[in-house]
């Protein structure tokens, strides 16, 4: 059996399974709660966001405020504010005027965090979880790894509550994976972009699929580093135009916890429907990256002629396969024009997105336990956790893997201290962390939500109205 984890002879509170910014936000706020014990385990050896994508001069597409914590709690010391006062760069930050943050910055940020927050085991990859019925617990068996990456160590840990937030992982569209899994075959996820950028830019010809906010940049920075006239570029798009995100003050409060509430009570079907009806909310491009893509471009127009570089929405890739021992061809199909074409590139890079990771491995010894909805999916109520058979007294918390049950806002950066404050308000039973009833103009939907307690009264005490429940139309 493996040894118990040193310092957990005493069952948890709450135990993290994956450290990126969700369950880091999570381990910030809750080292704070006094008399709480928690520990977070991660399979990295250090805290990492998206190194691939930290290309220079890219930012956040939220407010610097949407750090891990001060949307929750704005005293806390692992506030990005904080971050700038510490490295004495908060001036400087003052007189830049920045709203959004450098994404290295970010990164920077939270490899700081990790530092100060006490309880995260890096290097230790939890295998599987199970729930002991006869101690009311979970046991979680991890294995904790060398610098190598090797095994070193097994152990285990208990906890009265899990939270699982291992994140999300590279799409690759059906059609490209043999050449994406292929050494020799020149096709890489944008993920991984900077690791192969100096390649990517010696190369005849690159073409870049996807058009959200990686593609863009990608696309961008491949342009400014490529000579004029000799850009050999081609940009693909499945969306039907390279459409800017939504950024007006009240579509963004699709990402507020009211939206989240108003979403949740959706029935299955029609969640499933809306979803892709908002891709524009979260897969589009900021105003400032087509601009700067669109100068880029036109800038090299001005000594006469046009770019080598061609920008393609609307199309699919059908198949993709070898030309010979260094080109791909990729076989092109425009739905709208009922056209097909075959495009020879020297390299492709995948800006494809991400894809919520399966907790079915994980979460495997748990199976006769969960609850799945009609797609097959994992029930998640409310308050991000997962239903489980009621013979269950403790409960698995998910952040980020609840998308199809909360909606766009569920991997939003802006959500996570509100997200984890709530966690941590339900693992306590108290308030450790006051939360806003109302975080909307919008008003969603037209039905009232139930009251949270049967006797709950329209009016206080001492006659002084309630304010208006964000379900509720207001005359």
């Amino acid at each position: 059996m493996p040894a118990e984890q040193p310092g957990h002879l005493r069952p948890l509170d709450l135990a993290g399974i994956g450290i990126g910014p969700f369950n880091l936000s999570l381990a910030a706020l809750a080292a704070r709660v006094r008399g709480l014990t928690s520990a977070f385990y991660e399979r990295r050896a250090e805290f990492r966001w998206h190194p691939g994508l930290l290309i220079e001069g890219t930012t956040l597409q939220v407010p610097f405020l949407a750090d891990l914590v001060t949307l929750a709690d704005p005293t806390s010391p692992f506030s990005f504010l904080n971050y700038l006062r510490v490295r004495e760069r908060l001036y400087p930050f003052y007189f830049a005027e920045r709203f959004h943050a450098h994404r290295a910055e970010y990164d920077a940020y939270c490899r700081w965090v990790s530092g100060q927050v006490p309880g995260l085991h890096f290097g230790h990859q939890v295998e599987d979880v199970r729930w002991n019925a006869e101690r009311g617990l979970f046991e979680a068996d991890f294995t904790q790894l060398d610098a190598a990456g090797g095994a070193a160590a097994l152990g285990r840990a208990h906890a009265r509550h899990l939270v699982v937030g291992v994140g999300t992982e590279p799409y690759v569209p059906e059609a490209l994976r043999p050449l994406a899994a292929s050494p020799t075959a020149d096709v890489v996820h944008a993920a991984d972009y900077l690791t192969h950028r100096a390649h990517l830019i010696a190369a005849g010809h690159v073409t870049v699929i996807g058009a959200g906010q990686s593609g863009a940049e990608v696309f961008l920075d491949l342009l400014r580093a490529r000579p004029a006239g000799a850009e050999g570029l081609h940009w693909l798009a499945r969306t039907p135009a390279f459409a800017p995100m939504e950024y007006s003050k009240l579509g963004l409060e699709q990402f507020t916890p009211d939206h989240a509430r108003y979403f949740h009570g959706l029935p299955e079907d029609v969640r499933d429907e809306l979803l892709p009806r908002q891709w524009q909310l979260y897969k589009g491009i900021d105003h400032e990256t087509i601009a700067a893509v669109h100068d880029e471009l036109y800038r090299r127009t001005l000594g006469g002629g046009w770019p080598d570089a061609v920008l393609t929405p609307g199309v699919t890739v059908r198949t993709a396969g070898r030309l010979g021992s260094h080109r791909i061809e990729l076989h092109l199909e425009h739905a709208a024009q009922g056209a097909r074409e075959t495009l020879h590139t020297d390299a492709v890079v995948l800006a494809t997105g991400y894809r919520e990771r399966s907790l079915d491995g994980l979460l495997a010894p748990l199976e006769p336990l969960l609850r799945r909805d009609a797609a097959g999916r994992p029930e998640v109520d409310e308050g991000h956790r997962l239903v489980l058979d009621p013979a269950v007294t403790g409960r698995i918390y998910v952040q980020n893997a609840e998308r199809h049950t909360h909606g766009v806002g569920a991997p939003d950066l802006g959500l996570a201290a509100h997200r984890s404050a709530a966690i941590l308000n339900d693992v306590t039973g108290a308030e450790p962390y006051p939360l806003p009833h109302r975080t909307a103009f919008t008003t969603f939907g037209l039905r009232k939500p139930p009251r949270e307690r049967p006797d709950e009264p329209d009016e206080p005490a001492h006659g002084v109205p309630r304010a208006p429940d964000p379900g509720t139309v207001r005359a």
